[in-house]
């Protein structure tokens, strides 16, 4: 399914106040802000909750020391995974310059926290080499150094294949086979596992494994422990899950638990 803009979705500007402007909001848990676009470089930033994230090129879930860059024209869907403090930035393209073609996720580092929570204090029209313009200008700056994170979940464009990955969004844990979802999506499990390179440049486990990355990384920010996550995902034990968490992140479930708890 072709993702489009709703009708009658009116931005919150109809032209940038200043180079980068910060804006904060709030969500609700469960509250989901309809599809639409923007002319220039978005960065959705949630200082708390989780945030999911859909577009025609994945689908992403946002859990605080991350945020997602969206690319100018890229139509996206947003849903509140609990209660979302929110901070938007949105870069002018010509400053933005090459920082990001269509989406990807970004650490956020304690620096660039700060800068954004203290631009979301400014004025979105501050004056000329201000505080807020100097903040922006390291915002800038720090962007650029940001690693990103493999966290994507790439989305099909063939129907019966996003029947199937619906279903495997909505239910990560399930013990249900492929081939009774096949059925359920119209085709054999055979098509289905032939459709996903071609798709979404993943093998089946490959792209289910980006699937229960997404969720476990909810699931941390939220404070749930590993033992917790693995049952949610059907994991046999914590340990089967550490391992997979390790083996594509190179580092411990445990340890991103630990960071976002402060220890």
């Amino acid at each position: 399914m072709t993702l489009l803009p709703t009708p009658g979705y009116r931005p919150r500007y109809e032209s940038l106040p200043r180079t980068v402007t910060a804006v904060p909001s709030e969500g609700a848990y469960g509250e989901q802000v309809a599809a639409h676009s923007h002319p220039w470089v978005q960065l959705l930033y949630a200082s708390e909750g989780v945030m999911r994230v859909r577009t025609e090129l994945g689908v992403w879930i946002i859990p605080p020391r991350r945020a997602l860059l969206i690319a100018p024209g890229v139509v996206h869907e947003l849903t509140m995974l609990s209660r979302v403090n929110q901070r938007t930035l949105y870069i002018g393209t010509e400053a933005a310059g090459d920082l990001v073609e269509g989406c990807k996720v970004l650490e956020v580092s304690p620096l660039l926290r700060e800068l954004i929570l203290a631009l979301s204090t400014e004025p979105v029209d501050y004056p000329e080499d201000s505080r807020g313009e100097h903040l922006a200008r390291l915002i800038l700056l720090e962007l650029r150094r940001m690693e990103t994170v493999p966290i994507a979940v790439p989305w099909p464009r063939d129907r019966r294949l996003q029947a199937l990955c619906t279903d495997i969004m909505d239910h990560p844990g399930s013990q249900r086979t492929l081939e009774d979802r096949a059925l359920d999506a119209g085709a054999s499990a055979r098509t289905l596992i032939r459709l996903f390179p071609k798709e979404t440049g993943l093998h089946y486990r490959q792209w289910v494994q980006q699937v229960h990355l997404a969720h476990a990384f909810a699931m941390l920010a939220r404070g749930e422990g590993v033992g917790t996550i693995a049952r949610t995902l059907g994991y046999a034990s914590p340990s089967a899950f550490t391992s997979m968490f390790r083996r594509l992140l190179g580092r411990t479930p445990q340890h991103y638990l630990a960071e976002w708890r402060g220890v």
